[in-house]
């Protein structure tokens, strides 16, 4: 019988759209991107700043990768989706028939409204595709790449990207009363399936990111266990419903202490938008811990680490809050979720993925 040996590897753990700068006697920390492992599959959550590198460094093959699930379509949780598809795209030739899925939100339906705290109008940068969803966002990036795609497939004899990857916007059930600016994360509603295989069924709900919508949580349930990705969310029911009894919860966290202090010499307007932002769309560590103890997940680690570069002090106060085992891993870890494994964080070994 098959060893599924469910673990993920946290091929980066930081958030926002910066270059954390490196710190002396710290390993750097790269954009939010973590491999789910299943078997001899690979699954890919997010594609944040140095994915592709991670995902080589880790030793894995994209002819492994099944899938890729975007949480929500902020630049740092998909900026390195152009190396992906067109590294991808040059290095892997047993792939067609079976391309790799990329499932993610549909386009927001509606601009978000103006912050309060704007002096004057702010226009859309494309009125024509001012919300683009994942499948026109893929569009749009291959169209930006044209004449690379053309010399490959015209010089190169390369079929189309597309053969490689698909692409799909996830829909969302009937009735739940989502809005995107109203009501982007409905109370109440039910889990549901995004994907399935013969390894893993992964299923999604609606977090609280405003103004992002939709913005998604996952969960991927195995035979051997079950690890949830929060995707970025302030403290939300539907995560905790997502999340109940899981092995694993990986949850976003910031440090807001941070955060006030990184925007103290911003304009006023910037300043105040920003850190209202931060507080209604994010989770402190004390709160994710709160969230995982009332969940009753195995374990919590938390990624999305705000700020980037700082030491793993400034999260342990989910330890207060949770009660169970919390582990803040740095790049390249591998954490087990299989139902009946002690909590453990180890270093990433690339010949054994």
């Amino acid at each position: 019988m098959l060893d599924l040996h469910p673990r993920i590897i946290t091929l980066g753990t930081a958030g926002g759209p910066r270059w954390w700068p490196a710190v002396p006697g710290q390993a750097p920390r790269q954009g939010i991107a973590t491999a789910v492992v299943v078997g001899d599959a690979l699954y890919l959550v997010d594609c944040g700043r140095g994915a592709g590198s991670q995902y080589a460094r880790a030793g894995l093959a994209l002819d492994r990768l099944r899938g890729v699930f975007l949480t929500h379509l902020h630049s740092d949780h998909t900026v390195d989706l152009p190396a992906l598809l067109l590294f991808g795209w040059m290095t892997s030739d047993r792939r067609q028939g079976r391309p790799v899925r990329i499932i993610g939100p549909g386009d927001r339906g509606a601009l978000p409204p103006t912050n309060a705290n704007a002096a004057s109008a702010v226009l859309a940068l494309f009125p024509d595709t001012p919300t683009a969803g994942t499948t026109k966002m893929i569009e749009h990036l291959l169209r930006a790449y044209s004449a690379d795609t053309a010399d490959r497939m015209f010089d190169s004899l390369r079929p189309s990207p597309y053969t490689v990857f698909s692409t799909e916007d996830v829909s969302l059930p009937e009735g739940i009363g989502y809005d995107p600016n109203t009501n982007p994360s409905p109370a109440g509603m039910a889990p549901f399936e995004v994907y399935r295989d013969e390894l893993v069924t992964v299923t999604a709900t609606l977090v609280q990111h405003p103004p992002v919508a939709p913005a998604f949580a996952f969960r991927f349930d195995t035979a051997e266990g079950s690890v949830t990705i929060s995707g970025d969310t302030a403290p939300c029911q539907n995560l905790i419903t997502l999340a109940t009894g899981t092995d694993l919860l990986l949850h976003e966290a910031i440090d807001f202490d941070w955060a006030a202090n990184a925007y103290a010499e911003a304009d006023e307007a910037t300043r105040a938008a920003t850190l209202e932002h931060h507080r209604k769309s994010h989770t402190s560590p004390a709160q994710a811990g709160a969230l995982a103890r009332e969940a009753g997940v195995q374990t919590l680690a938390l990624h999305h680490l705000v700020p980037g570069d700082g030491l793993a002090t400034a999260f342990e106060a989910a330890q207060d809050t949770f009660g169970g085992s919390v582990l803040i891993p740095d790049d390249l870890d591998v954490i087990s979720f299989a139902r009946r494994a002690e909590p453990a964080l180890t270093g990433a070994n690339v010949d054994n993925h």
